[in-house]
């Protein structure tokens, strides 16, 4: 596949340093009013990968490669995180995310033949999927934060989230805790995955950024899942729900109350992963993916 864009860095001081993973692939465009750092490697047709909140294009890097031998795969930063700029309010909701994504597929001339999406990039791709900004013959959720959090995380979220974006410094706060491995150990941890030590460094790089950091909470403020629950019926998209049984993010049972919703997912379960089962074991997950689907 050929894309339509000559795609120039701009600015080094906004840039991946080169022993970022797949330096090479990464670009920098204007896309719907924003600025955005993705990555694009391989040939054939497009495959775009979605990543989780807090995440960037290097929660990818073992699968990139992988997909790349058959398919032109397309991973952004989402809006405000990782390396894209910075984003509007109305931007880093799951509605602005969707439209905005839609509109770097255009700006790419891009069709997505197959979409991926981790956690809370799963939702952002059913949104678009709903919504008309794309049409895929295959969504795949890996860990997919699709349905509202029940109970107390529920409940608290969003709220502490809006409130933690309007505390002054809080983001610059943030990345210097995170200039401690153990801190950001402790935080990855805490999704029932175990990363390696390379895994471990290059979130601790991200987590320092006070930009990434600021556009995360600014997201996880305006996340609203109740309305995707609400239209998730009316998905025709055929859809793959890829767990890991160790995730502590969200809980593997979600998988079924989902299936309950779409009849038509259908759902791998992965013994011994977390949520970041991706970043754990990126062959495994890829072939859950396209066992039957090559």
């Amino acid at each position: 596949m050929s894309l339509a864009l000559t795609l120039a860095p701009e600015a080094a001081s906004a840039e991946p340093r080169e022993d970022w993973p797949h330096h090479a692939a990464s670009r920098f465009l204007h896309a719907g009013g924003l600025r955005w750092h993705v990555q694009i490697m391989g040939e054939g047709p497009p495959v775009l990968l979605l990543h989780g909140t807090g995440a960037s294009t290097h929660s990818w890097r073992g699968i990139m490669p992988l997909l790349a031998r058959h398919y032109t795969v397309i991973a952004p930063d989402l809006p405000g995180q990782g390396f894209s700029g910075e984003a509007p309010a109305e931007a880093l909701s799951m509605e602005g995310m969707a439209r905005a994504v839609g509109a770097l597929m255009q700006a790419l001339q891009a069709e997505p033949r197959l979409i991926i999406g981790h956690s809370a990039g799963a939702a952002i791709a059913a949104r678009m999927c709903l919504d008309g900004l794309v049409a895929p013959a295959r969504l795949v959720a890996i860990n997919g934060a699709l349905l509202p959090l029940g109970g107390w995380a529920g409940q608290v979220f969003s709220p502490l989230a809006r409130l933690m974006v309007r505390l002054p410094g809080m983001p610059r706060l943030f990345a210097w805790r995170a200039a401690d491995p153990v801190v950001v150990r402790r935080l990855l941890d805490a999704t029932g995955s175990h990363l390696d030590e390379e895994g471990i460094a290059l979130y601790a790089r991200l987590f320092r950024r006070p930009e990434h950091v600021a556009g995360t909470l600014g997201m996880m403020a305006a996340w609203d899942l109740h309305a995707l629950r609400r239209d998730l019926p009316r998905l025709k998209t055929p859809l793959l729900l890829v767990i890991g049984q160790q995730d502590k993010t969200i809980r593997p049972t979600e998988a079924r109350r989902l299936a309950r919703i779409l009849p038509q997912a259908e759902i791998r379960a992965l013994s011994g992963l977390g949520h970041l089962a991706h970043e754990e074991a990126p062959e495994g997950v890829l072939h859950a993916i396209l066992e039957e689907h090559p």
